[in-house]
């Protein structure tokens, strides 16, 4: 009896496969064609540029060394930055300076190396006569760019010459004023170093295009 009650259930199972195999089949022999439409776009996209760019004056920039300082002296060099015709306005321009050996004239934040930056809105440094001072002309205006501090910096804001990249000009015309303070005492004699200048420009807000 219960052999047979086994090959019962064996025979119930086959012939369940067999019908679900058929059912598929003929569920195949079903499909049909359908009417259907295609229809394409394209959307051309390109990335911008974000580039700024440094030329030096050509009587006194920051290629030409400043040597014998004493207390009190102050060092006048001028720069040009400079936005490409090709490139997005700028989010924002700041300034990192560092020196290449560590000794007081970059240590001592009270009195070590003094850092003023100034702008000439409108016009173009000049040298003073035969001295090393530079004044703004050509109509210019002075406008301040970094009040005098220390002269290590990490990301200083420069919102004046931002404004002046982004407008139509496309150029900023910096004065850098080095400054060693009268309070500097012997212990800063025969020191050197060399000051480096990082100027960083950043993307503008991100817009809907």
């Amino acid at each position: 009896m219960r052999k047979t009650a086994l090959k019962s259930s064996s025979t119930k199972i086959l012939a369940s496969v067999v019908l679900v195999a058929g059912a598929a089949s003929v569920a195949g022999m079903g499909t049909f064609g359908a009417f259907t439409s295609t229809t394409t776009a394209s959307e051309s996209v390109a990335t911008g540029k974000v580039e700024i760019g440094l030329t030096q004056n050509a009587a006194l920039g920051t290629t030409v060394a400043a040597n014998d300082l004493v207390p009190g002296d102050t060092v006048q060099r001028a720069v040009t930055l400079t936005r490409s015709s090709e490139t997005e306005a700028f989010g924002s321009v700041k300034l990192t300076t560092s020196g290449s050996t560590a000794n007081l004239l970059t240590s001592d934040v009270s009195n070590g190396l003094q850092l003023a930056i100034d702008q000439c809105t409108g016009g173009a440094w000049t040298q003073v006569g035969t001295s090393k001072a530079l004044e703004c002309t050509g109509g210019g205006t002075v406008t301040s760019v970094v009040a005098a501090s220390p002269v290590v910096q990490t990301n200083t804001n420069l919102a004046v010459a931002k404004e002046a990249l982004n407008a139509a000009g496309a150029k900023s015309e910096l004065r850098i004023t080095l400054t060693l303070p009268d309070a500097a005492g012997n212990t800063f004699q025969g020191l050197s170093n060399a000051i480096t200048f990082t100027f960083d420009a950043t993307q503008r807000a991100a817009q809907s295009k």
